[in-house]
């Protein structure tokens, strides 16, 4: 007689679990579309008044009008990647890591200009790409 292999929980983490995404998982992805729209508020301020940051003497010194279309590009892809996130699909992962990576460097890079700011952000993108490298046991 054949002995039966006893019955697995299906759920998060576990090999064919249907229950969708896991609970870091769907922090990453609130915390993506909370980092863009942040972004984009950041990069809006520095569009709009062009003397409202001042940073002398900095390495990565760039007109503000620049900064601020970076910080509303980076936003854009934020948001794309959070949504991509919380909807599961095969390239939410990669492009969220990718997103909050470039976000962080680019949040490091304006330091010197607004470090109120730019060290929560960086702490936030920081928790992101933690939350999605974090081993990931998919859907078989």
């Amino acid at each position: 007689m054949a002995a039966t292999p006893k019955e697995t929980p299906r759920g998060y983490g576990v090999p064919g679990g249907d229950h969708g995404l896991s609970g870091p998982t769907v922090f990453a992805g609130a915390a993506l579309m909370l980092s863009g729209p942040l972004s984009i508020l950041m990069g809006a301020a520095g569009i709009a008044r062009d003397n409202i940051f001042a940073a002398s003497r900095y390495a990565y010194r760039f007109d503000l009008t620049a900064w601020g279309w970076i910080h509303i590009v980076v936003g854009v892809v934020l948001v794309a990647a959070g949504l991509g996130v919380v909807s599961n699909q095969s390239w939410g992962r990669g492009a969220g890591i990718a997103a909050a990576g470039v976000s962080l460097i680019t949040q490091f890079m304006f330091i010197p200009y607004y470090p109120a700011w730019a060290l929560p952000v960086m702490a936030l993108d920081l928790a992101i790409i933690f939350a999605l490298a974090r081993f990931h046991v998919g859907s078989h």
